[in-house]
């Protein structure tokens, strides 16, 4: 029997790739002609408390993990593409992350709910509201990833991010990691981070409907408290994506994979050399 080999995820940064997986971080950054690595050991808090690889715990601890390596990663990126090598500080990192949420909780919890007010003043049915809540909340990111995407710096950090994919299509179907063989790999992946934000999106919908339609200021409360349990739950179905042939699995993923073509864009061979090799590092 062929083992089960293990998951690698990624994330496109400033000229190149951040790949994670079991027990390494590497990231690849391109400077001139020159491929820059860096890799490091990676030790997740589930490995010291074994009740954080439980289902739902375990999603809502990769996607604290992945922020902060995330951001990290784009520091490091950011230096080594510029003049000089950055590092934040633990304080730094802190208030990067803090920043992040605030603006996803402004952008994504209290403008859609207190628009609901306006959009449906004489509407009385709590599952409507939430329904419209939730489309409202949809729109704000759709059109929040179609600004950025029309950037032409985004647009070069969404070509790693197909590279990326690329790299890891290529991993799983067990080929030699070039970048001839790697290429000619879509630039979807259904394990992608976008994917993921859209499941976020739909299961939001979903949960807040069962909370009836309290004041604006409860709404608020019970959503960001509700948050981490919304990104375990879309983390397992993202988790199961990656591995199911399911019909029905497939279906329910296809508005993730339609998302990935605003964030992926098509990567050249240097692009892919650079994804590989940080594959090849955490492996």
């Amino acid at each position: 029997m062929k083992p089960v080999r293990p998951n690698i995820g990624g994330q496109a940064v400033i000229e190149g790739v951040m790949m994670r997986g079991p027990k390494f971080t590497a990231i690849a950054v391109r400077k001139n002609d020159e491929i820059i690595i860096k890799k490091e050991e990676y030790h997740s808090l589930s490995d010291k408390y074994k009740f954080l690889k439980l289902p739902i715990l375990r999603g809502m601890l990769s996607l604290v993990e992945m922020l902060i390596i995330g951001i990290q990663a784009l520091s490091y990126s950011a230096g080594i593409a510029g003049d000089e090598e950055e590092k934040l500080s633990s304080r730094d990192i802190a208030l990067a992350l803090l920043t992040a949420v605030g603006f996803a909780i402004l952008l994504f919890i209290i403008i859609p709910t207190a628009a609901v007010k306006l959009i449906g003043e004489n509407m009385r049915s709590p599952f409507w509201l939430n329904m419209i809540e939730g489309l409202v909340r949809i729109l704000i990111f759709l059109a929040y990833i179609f600004i950025i995407s029309s950037m032409k710096d985004i647009r070069r950090v969404f070509e790693y991010h197909g590279a990326e994919h690329k790299a890891v299509h290529c991993y799983e179907h067990d080929e030699k990691l070039t970048p001839e063989n790697a290429a000619k790999y879509t630039t979807l992946h259904p394990r992608c981070g976008t994917s993921f934000l859209m499941v976020v999106m739909v299961v939001s919908i979903l949960l807040f409907s069962l909370l009836g339609w309290p004041g604006i200021i409860m709404r608020i409360l019970s959503r960001i408290l509700l948050l981490p349990l919304v990104a375990g739950v879309s983390y397992e179905f993202i988790r199961l994506a990656g591995r199911s042939s399911s019909p029905v699995v497939n279906i329910l993923s296809k508005p993730g994979i339609w998302l990935q073509k605003l964030t992926t864009r098509e990567p050249d061979e240097l692009q892919i050399e650079v994804a590989l090799e940080a594959l090849k590092s955490v492996l």
